[in-house]
C-alpha cells in the first residue's frame, strides 16, 4: 500500500540484509635465505651466524611470508657454484617447487662468477623463483633486474679476480724467495712447531722400503700389495695402490727439493696441471732428504724404462686423468679398470687384470676410436628420441620426487621449528621465574633430545632424496642439451665428461654407458 509523506508518494520499503564479503586465504610467499663465508676461520663463522640470525628474524617478521629454510656454505670459494653444497641444496629445493623467493646479502656472496650467477638466476626465473640481493637492492623479479645483475655480477667477478691476482702475486714472491710453505707435507714428513718440514721416522722407513723394493725388481702394484699385507696405514687411512707408490717414487721432495706451482688456476678459476703454462720454482735442499739423489735417480730411470716397454707416453707415467676415458672404463668380465695402451700404433684400452695375469681375465683390448664412435651413436639416439624417452622420464621423476620421504622431511623441518620456539618460550618462562631450574632443565633436555632425533632422521632421509634430486638435475641437463643440439658428427670430450659416469665393456661385442642421470644404455660395437 502506498502512502504520501510531505507531498511525496512513498513506495513499499524492503529491507536488504548486509552480506559479509568472502575472504579468501592468501597463499603465503615461501621465502628462504642463502648465506656464505669463504673461509672457516672463527671470525668468519661468527659472521655466518649473524647472517643466519638476521634472515631468520627478517623472514619471520613478515606475516605474509612462510619460512622456507636457511641454506649456507662455509670455507668454500664463491667462484664455483657446483662445489657449494648449501647452494646446490637450495637450487634442488627450488626445482622441487618448495621456494618462491630467496634473500641474499650481496651478489658476491651468491656467486663471483658471472656465468654461473646469470645461469642460476635465469633457471630460477623460469621456475618462478625470484632473488633479492640486500646490499645492491636488486630484485630479479623486476624487468630490469637481469641487466643490473649482469653489471654488478661482472663487478663482483672483477673484484674476485683482483683479490685472486694479489694472492697469487704474494705466493709467487714467497716461492721465488724460497719462503713459501706448502699447504700440506707428503707422506714421510711432518711439521715442527715453526711450521717447517721435518722427517717423520716411522713413515720415512716406509718410503725407504718402497724405493728399495722397486730397485730390487718389484713393480709398483706388487709393492702396494706388500704394504697392504703388512697392514701399513696410509696417511689418510685408505688403501695402497700402484699409482700411489709411483707418485711417491717420482716426488722430488724425498731428496730434499721442492717444486712449487705444479698446478695453476686459470682465469675462470679451473685448476690444471702445469706443463709450462706458468712459471715453476725449484728450491734445492729445501728440507732434510729421506732418499739419496743417486737412489732417487735410479728409481725414476727404472720407472721411465718400464713405461717405454709398456708403450706409455712420458707425460702419462703418473697416470693422471688426462683423457676423457681415464679411470672411467670398467671390465664387464672381471670388474677391473681399463688403462690406456698403444697397440700397433693405435690407441686402445686394455683390462689391467688381463695385462697382469691373463688367466684371471680373458678380456681383449678395445680401440679408442670404437669407444668414441659408440658414445656419439648413443648420444645421437638420445637427441632423436628425447620426446619419447627423456621427457617422460624427467616428468615422472619430478612427479615422484614428492613422495613420502620428501613429505616426512617437510614435517621434520616444521617439528624442528616448533621445537626451537618451545625452547625460546621455556627460556622466557625461566627468566620471568615462572618455573624453577629443575623444571627448566628437565623440559630443556627433553626438547634437545627430540631435536636430535628429528635431525638424525632428517639426515638419513636427505641421503636418499639428495641422490634422487641429483639424478633429476642431471637428467634435466641432458634433456636441455638434446633439445638444443643437432645430431653430432664427432666425439667431444666435454660432452662425455658432462653426461657419463662410467663405461662397462663386455669384450668386443657391446658396451654399457652408465649416465650420471641414472640411465644405463647399451651399444653394440
Amino acid at each position: 500500500m502506498n502512502t504520501t509523506k510531505g507531498g511525496y508518494r512513498v513506495g513499499k520499503v524492503r529491507k536488504i540484509e548486509a552480506t559479509k564479503p568472502v575472504v579468501t586465504a592468501q597463499k603465503k610467499l615461501r621465502v628462504a635465505a642463502y648465506c656464505r663465508v669463504s673461509t672457516d676461520h672463527s671470525d668468519q663463522l661468527e659472521s655466518l651466524e649473524t647472517q643466519k640470525a638476521h634472515y631468520d628474524s627478517w623472514i619471520r617478521l613478515h606475516t605474509d611470508w612462510e619460512f622456507a629454510g636457511l641454506y649456507y656454505d662455509t670455507g668454500i670459494t664463491g667462484t664455483k657454484a657446483e662445489i657449494r653444497e648449501g647452494l646446490q641444496n637450495l637450487l634442488t629445493a627450488c626445482r622441487m617447487g618448495k621456494i618462491d623467493h630467496i634473500l641474499v646479502k650481496s651478489i658476491s656472496r651468491f656467486s663471483r662468477n658471472t656465468t654461473d650467477c646469470l645461469t642460476i638466476v635465469r633457471e630460477l626465473q623460469n621456475l618462478g623463483v625470484t632473488i633479492y640481493f640486500e646490499k645492491e637492492n636488486v630484485n630479479t623479479g623486476e624487468m630490469e633486474g637481469e641487466l643490473i645483475l649482469a653489471i654488478l655480477s661482472s663487478m663482483a667477478e672483477d673484484e674476485s679476480a683482483s683479490i685472486s691476482m694479489n694472492e697469487k702475486w704474494s705466493i709467487q714472491r714467497r716461492m721465488a724467495a724460497g719462503k713459501y710453505k706448502m699447504p700440506y707435507v707428503p707422506y714421510g714428513y711432518q711439521r715442527d712447531k715453526n711450521g717447517d718440514m721435518v722427517i717423520e721416522p716411522n713413515e720415512a722407513e716406509v718410503v725407504r722400503y718402497i724405493f728399495k723394493m722397486l730397485l730390487d725388481g718389484q713393480g709398483t702394484d706388487a709393492i702396494a700389495a706388500s704394504l697392504e699385507s703388512q697392514h701399513i696405514p696410509t696417511r689418510k687411512g685408505g688403501k695402497w695402490s700402484g699409482s700411489t707408490v709411483r707418485d711417491m717414487i717420482m716426488n722430488e721432495k724425498y731428496v730434499g727439493d721442492a717444486i712449487f706451482q705444479k698446478t695453476y688456476t686459470d682465469d675462470v678459476f679451473h685448476r690444471h696441471s702445469n706443463h709450462g703454462e706458468v712459471k715453476t720454482y725449484l728450491i734445492t735442499d729445501h728440507h732434510e732428504p729421506i732418499i739419496s739423489r743417486d737412489l732417487f735417480e735410479r728409481a725414476n730411470a727404472l720407472i721411465r724404462q718400464r713405461g717405454k716397454e709398456k708403450g706409455i707416453q712420458k707425460e702419462s707415467v703418473k697416470c693422471q686423468n688426462r683423457y676423457a676415458f681415464s679411470g672411467k672404463i670398467i671390465c664387464g668380465i672381471c670388474g677391473g679398470k681399463l688403462i690406456r695402451r698403444i697397440h700397433s700404433s693405435e690407441i686402445a684400452w686394455a683390462c689391467k687384470t688381463h695385462i697382469t695375469n691373463i688367466d684371471r681375465c680373458s678380456a681383449k683390448y678395445v680401440r679408442d676410436d670404437v669407444l668414441k664412435a659408440a658414445f656419439v651413436t648413443m648420444l645421437n639416439k638420445l637427441i632423436f628420441s628425447r620426446k619419447m624417452l627423456l621427457k617422460p622420464l624427467y616428468d615422472t621423476l619430478r612427479k615422484d620426487s614428492t613422495d613420502e620421504s620428501v613429505q616426512r622431511m617437510q614435517e621434520l623441518q616444521k617439528l624442528l621449528e616448533t621445537n626451537s620456539e618451545r625452547k625460546h618460550t621455556l627460556r622466557q618462562l625461566r627468566a620471568q621465574e615462572i618455573i624453577d631450574n629443575v623444571m627448566y632443565n628437565q623440559e630443556l633436555n627433553l626438547l634437545k633430545k627430540a631435536a636430535e632425533e628429528y635431525r638424525n632422521e632428517l639426515a638419513v632421509l636427505s641421503c636418499y632424496t639428495s641422490a634422487e634430486a641429483h639424478e633429476i638435475t642431471e637428467l634435466e641437463k641432458l634433456l636441455k642439451f638434446t633439445e638444443t643440439t643437432p645430431i653430432l658428427e664427432e666425439f667431444k670430450e666435454e660432452l662425455f665428461t658432462a653426461f657419463v659416469d662410467h663405461i662397462i665393456v663386455y669384450g668386443r661385442e657391446s658396451i654399457e654407458f652408465k649416465l650420471k642421470c641414472g640411465l644405463t644404455l647399451r651399444e653394440v660395437i
